[in-house]
This record gives C-alpha cells, sequence and structure tokens, in this order.
C-alpha cells in the first residue's frame, strides 16, 4: 500500500502561480509513475501531467503544456506539480496518483490516489 498526500493547493488569482506537492509513504521501495489530476465542479477527471519512475518521461495536457511543470525527488519521495501563468479555467481539485506500471496517462492506469487539494483561481 502507498499513501500519497497532497499540499500547496489554495486561492490565487489569475497569472500567479502555486506549486502542488504529492509525498508518498507507504511501499515507497518500489518506484512508481506519477501522475497529476484534475476535477473541476461538474466535469470529469482529467489527466495533467505524468511522470516516469526515474524522471526521465514527462507528459503534459495540451491545456496546461507550457505553463505546468511536473517534477519529483526520489530521495524525499515527494512529487511536484509547478503551476504557473494560472487561469480560471484551472480551478479544481487536484490529485496525485501513483502507479506500478512503467507508464500512464489513463485515470484507470493508476491505483494509488490521494484525497485531492483545491486549487482556486480567480479572475
Amino acid at each position: 500500500q502507498v499513501q500519497l498526500v497532497e499540499s500547496g493547493g489554495g486561492r490565487v488569482q489569475a497569472g500567479g502561480s502555486l506549486r502542488l506537492s504529492c509525498a508518498a509513504s507507504g511501499r515507497t521501495d518500489s518506484t512508481y509513475t506519477m501522475g497529476w489530476f484534475r476535477q473541476a465542479p461538474g466535469k470529469e477527471r482529467e489527466i495533467v501531467a505524468t511522470i516516469s519512475r526515474i524522471g526521465g518521461n514527462t507528459y503534459n495536457a495540451d491545456s496546461v503544456k507550457g505553463r505546468f511543470t511536473i517534477s519529483r525527488d526520489n530521495a524525499k519521495n515527494t512529487v511536484y506539480l509547478q503551476m504557473n501563468s494560472l487561469k480560471p479555467e484551472d480551478t479544481a481539485v487536484y490529485y496525485c496518483a501513483a502507479t506500478p506500471r512503467s507508464w500512464g496517462t489513463k485515470e484507470n492506469e493508476y491505483v494509488y490516489w490521494g484525497q485531492g487539494t483545491q486549487v482556486t483561481v480567480s479572475s
């Protein structure tokens, strides 16, 4: 079992920045592909970004390319999502997720999920 805890969410004005963190605990002896997803009110959960086990490969959804950056520090069992140039449409609950797969960009490929952290961007 792996437990994931997100932090760093909050309220920010459009154009601002936030950095989300996801701390993993439990069976962290194995390295996992990690992902950030988000769910806005009334919408389905969607992929935001993913990063491979040692960080060599990353994926960003088209909607966040050039603005968001995913990174990881395996020594600290932590994954980050740096969010710049935030827009009101980025408002959502952001979830961290982990999978033992070597790669994954689909929600159903992820096994472990955090509780989520709210990000609100005001115009």
